[in-house]
């Protein structure tokens, strides 16, 4: 079974000591295979929470694939925010804004929805929509196929509707067409996961809250994802009720920081299944 951590929206500037030292004994306990950030690393794009992102990403222990977000983007620097807009996130993080991730269990595709001309509201190109459905088309049928974004791709209630991705359907139908399975997001500090209808075949939204931020929102508490792709019979620690569907099965695990035992620890799982799993072995 492989394991994937899912952060967003860590807000180094804004975080939280104990829930970081939390949240590295959780990816010491859980040890993934690998980690995506999916953006607002920082929030203000300033050099010194980007030093503390490196320092905190280093000590996690597995590859990190890194989209930013538009608190990556200086806000009060006019000069860098129009004509360098990330180079201190690819001081960091590297050049490459959309990132790509490939081995035997994942195919892992990062877009970069963030728009300097833009303060928060981030948009998908059609050749940014097409980019992502041809890779996708050329997956192996043993992958998982994740895409990464950082404003949602789907909201689960009218209110939340003004932080939607533009040209969310676009991408959602040409996605969903090409074979992907599971979208990532964060930028709401909401965690959920959504099923999308109408699609040519079965997607999910699957969003994070803030990992180690204090900017959570109320009642939520700091939270991340874990995702186990593999063969159900390895998952029977971690079942749903009813137990898991036969074949290949993506367990999406919300694991929330826990103020009285200073941890995290998991509070929800979904069973996901793509259409071609239970073929799979």
């Amino acid at each position: 079974m492989s394991v994937l951590l899912h952060l967003s929206d860590t807000h180094f500037g804004t975080e939280r000591p104990q829930v970081v030292e939390a949240l590295l004994a959780l990816a010491a306990q859980q040890r993934p295979d690998g980690v995506v950030l999916s953006g607002d690393i920082t929030q203000r794009a300033r050099p010194a929470q980007f030093r503390a992102a490196k320092a905190f990403v280093d000590q996690l222990g597995a590859p990190v694939l890194a989209i930013p977000g538009n608190h990556d983007i200086a806000l009060f620097d006019l000069w860098a925010r129009l004509t360098r807009p990330y180079a201190r996130f690819a001081r960091v993080f590297g050049a490459d804004l959309e990132p790509v991730a490939i081995s035997p269990d994942w195919l892992i595709v990062g877009v970069n929805t963030t728009r300097a001309r833009r303060h928060t509201q981030g948009e998908v190109s059609e050749a940014q929509v097409a980019r992502v459905a041809s890779l996708l088309a050329a997956a192996g049928p043993q992958q998982l196929r994740v895409v990464v974004v950082h404003q949602p791709l789907a909201v689960p209630e009218a209110g939340e509707a003004s932080n939607l991705l533009r040209g969310h359907a676009r991408a959602a139908r040409a996605w969903a067409q090409a074979g992907a399975d599971l979208v990532l997001g964060g930028h709401i500090h909401l965690p959920y996961t959504l099923p999308l209808q109408g699609l040519a075949r079965r997607l999910w939204v699957v969003q994070a809250g803030t990992a180690v931020s204090a900017r959570t929102r109320p009642g939520v508490p700091n939270s991340v994802n874990l995702l186990r792709w593999g063969d159900t019979a390895a998952t029977l620690d971690a079942d749903p009720p009813g137990g898991p569907p036969p074949g290949k099965c993506c367990l999406i695990e919300r694991w929330d920081f826990s103020e009285r035992q200073q941890a995290f620890e998991r509070r929800q799982v979904t069973a996901l299944q793509p259409e071609r799993a239970t073929r799979l072995r």
